[in-house]
């Protein structure tokens, strides 16, 4: 459905788009003072605090199914715990601009997956041209650690590269597996499930109470918490209302630019050439895979009639 306001809604949409993008670079800050768990477990509580506000606002109510909760366990842990650990961890070791591109592969990487389970998204001629051209910008983007060894670096990247899997795998998920629950419902649950997760995690494994807290470490997981994980969600899902699923998902043309201008003025992070062109075939891939020529279906998984018990829904 269109907006009544169309500049408010590219207003919504840019600020989306700079929401994500910079959280790149809170990560890379907060990591610096924080251990992975408790910078994710921060965040995460106010982003359920702020997300259970908007609960309350709207008015709207928690799933009653309990195959819902169930669900969203596993949404949960591989669209928010898993990747948001992964790219924590990952920025310890490799720069703010270059994790925001790698993420940025998560279209990619749901295209194969929804292939693979979704009868109405099979593999056509468009997607495979834009997934061998994004994930070429991808061995462009890591080739320079490939060649120099299993460095820390590399292990960065290869979190990333993860993250953006379970990222993907999450979304296909949802669209398989979880009906009839608000998207704002479906994003408080995600989120207070992970925070509650990541929480134990932060306390067997790591020690969040001796940590020094310093005041970039408060400025990261607010932001984190506030932006990224709290409006940044309400901001999607209105975006979604508006725009339909299609056209939302042009944020993620935005994030890479966001997180290398956010690197370079505000941390000076170098940025290579390699980089460049490994970004623009990245971007270009996903813009190809989503384009409006070459739609002939190649390979994917068959429709099954709704009353064959194989069918794998509930």
């Amino acid at each position: 459905m269109a907006s009544r306001s169309p500049r408010a809604t590219w207003l919504v949409f840019l600020a989306l788009g700079f929401a994500w993008g910079s959280s790149y670079l809170f990560i890379k800050i907060g990591v610096e003072t924080l251990t992975p768990f408790t910078l994710v477990a921060g965040r995460l509580a106010i982003g359920t605090a702020v997300l259970a506000l908007a609960m309350r606002v709207t008015r709207q109510h928690l799933p009653r199914s309990r195959d819902a909760y169930l669900h969203l366990l596993v949404v949960a842990l591989l669209g928010v715990v898993i990747p948001f650990s992964l790219i924590t961890w990952g920025e310890q070791s490799i720069d703010s601009a270059l994790a925001a591109i790698l993420n940025g592969t998560v279209p990619l990487f749901a295209i194969v997956l929804a292939a693979l389970v979704l009868a109405d998204e099979p593999m056509t001629v468009n997607r495979v041209a834009g997934l061998l051209l994004g994930f070429v910008g991808v061995v462009a983007l890591v080739g320079p650690n490939l060649r120099s060894g299993f460095a820390a670096g590399l292990a960065g990247e290869i979190a990333l590269i993860v993250a953006a899997v379970a990222y993907a795998a999450a979304g296909v998920y949802a669209r398989w597996k979880v009906r009839d629950v608000s998207p704002l419902a479906s994003a408080q649950l995600e989120i207070g499930y992970s925070f509650v997760i990541t929480l134990v995690l932060a306390f067997a494994l790591e020690t969040p109470l001796a940590i020094h807290i310093q005041a970039s470490s408060v400025l990261a997981v607010a932001w984190l918490g506030l932006v990224g994980s709290g409006l940044a969600f309400m901001a999607f899902f209105w975006l979604l209302n508006r725009w339909g699923a299609t056209r939302t998902s042009m944020v993620a043309y935005l994030i890479p630019v966001v997180g290398i201008l956010l690197g370079v003025l505000v941390r000076h992070e170098s940025v290579t050439f390699l980089t460049l062109a490994g970004t623009a075939m990245v971007i270009g891939g996903v813009a190809l895979a989503n384009s409006r020529y070459g739609h002939r279906r190649l390979f994917g998984r068959t429709a099954v009639p709704s009353g064959d018990p194989a069918s794998g829904g509930d």
